[in-house]
């Protein structure tokens, strides 16, 4: 998307189309409907008004129990599995978040279905499923992205490239044959810093991982300008240096390889654990993109790249945040008592 007043391009990966998304059963979207059955409520793009059932397959959940209703898993199971009503709802509950992320500016949608069971050959059946239904819904290109490298490559064969080359998502020193998918299908890929056994240790692991990841993904034959690289951000609630070592590790990636290259991230990764999740998203999208970052894996009608990117001082609440993701805010006390004093707006 390109960004408002600006010549900038940033690159959106639409992280919602996702069956760890959840929403709590506090909130006033999970119901009751005429019945008693458990209901989500939802508006489609056209303003219209629906509910989508709760399948047993849900309710019966631990995280149900636990007062947390995983509603993208919810709508898979009733497109997948429901009888003929319910079934047209999941898929009109799943239309309607793909047409929200795409409205509010997503380049790409990325799809995971690694909740949907433990078993890997049902994750195969559920990542074709959801494939071959959201590429008909979309008008952009899809990420393949699991945790399972068996579930990508059933994603990737799935994907008919009616909408533009896919990205998979990801590969790492941990999977380094993901790459080999990834030129298998004409992917763009993204490549992570993470270690062969572990997760990286400050900048220079960040930066050492992803030169490997980087170098080994252009001896494969991917050009530059389809590797989009995650340098991989921590909680800032956890380590007042996370955000440092992620934005210092960008600067340098950036500096080696060149403007050709994508970088990117798990925006949302940083705020974890602080309230106001969505000043701390925006600050660090902000930083990033200053550092050298020209992607994001977020959603965007939660964390609209536009406010976060548009040109001009930062609002009181977004240097708040930003003193947090710099590390400038022990233990984000001054952050936190502006949000409990409602003062982030």
């Amino acid at each position: 998307m390109k960004i408002d007043g600006t010549e900038r391009e940033f690159f959106v990966i639409g992280e919602n189309v996702h069956t760890t998304r959840l929403l709590l059963k506090r909130s006033k979207r999970v119901t009751t409907d005429d019945s008693g059955g458990d209901v989500i409520t939802y508006t489609t793009n056209e303003g219209e008004a629906r509910t989508l059932p709760i399948p047993d397959a849900i309710t019966g959940s631990q995280d149900f129990q636990e007062g947390r209703v995983k509603h993208v898993k919810a709508a898979l199971h009733q497109g997948m599995f429901g009888a003929a009503d319910a079934a047209a709802e999941g898929l009109s509950y799943i239309q309607a978040i793909v047409e929200r992320q795409e409205a509010t500016g997503a380049d790409f949608l990325d799809i995971n279905v690694d909740e949907v069971s433990m078993k890997t050959e049902e994750q195969i059946e559920a990542m074709q499923w959801l494939t071959g239904k959201v590429q008909e819904m979309a008008k952009r290109p899809l990420a393949i992205d699991s945790s399972d490298i068996n579930v990508i490559a059933a994603g990737l064969a799935a994907y008919d490239g009616r909408n533009g080359l896919p990205i998979l998502n990801s590969a790492s020193m941990e999977r380094p044959g993901a790459l080999d998918l990834a030129v298998q299908y004409e992917a763009a890929v993204v490549v992570t810093a993470a270690g062969a056994s572990a997760m990286p240790d400050g900048t220079a692991d960040r930066v050492a991982n992803a030169g490997s990841m980087i170098e080994l993904a252009t001896d494969k034959g991917i050009a530059l300008k389809d590797i989009y690289l995650d340098p991989l951000v921590f909680p800032v609630s956890v380590d007042p240096g996370y955000g440092r070592h992620c934005l210092d590790a960008i600067r340098e990636i950036r500096q080696r390889f060149g403007s050709e290259i994508h970088i990117t991230g798990g925006i949302s990764n940083a705020s974890f654990g602080v309230p106001g999740r969505k000043f701390i998203n925006e600050a660090f999208m902000r930083l990033m993109v200053e550092a050298g970052g020209d992607s994001g894996i977020i959603d965007p009608v939660q964390n609209d790249p536009n406010a976060a990117l548009v040109p001009g001082e930062p609002s009181h609440a977004i240097e708040l945040a930003m003193a947090v993701v710099l590390g400038q805010d022990p233990d984000c006390r001054t952050y936190i008592n502006a949000w409990r004093k409602n003062q982030l707006g």
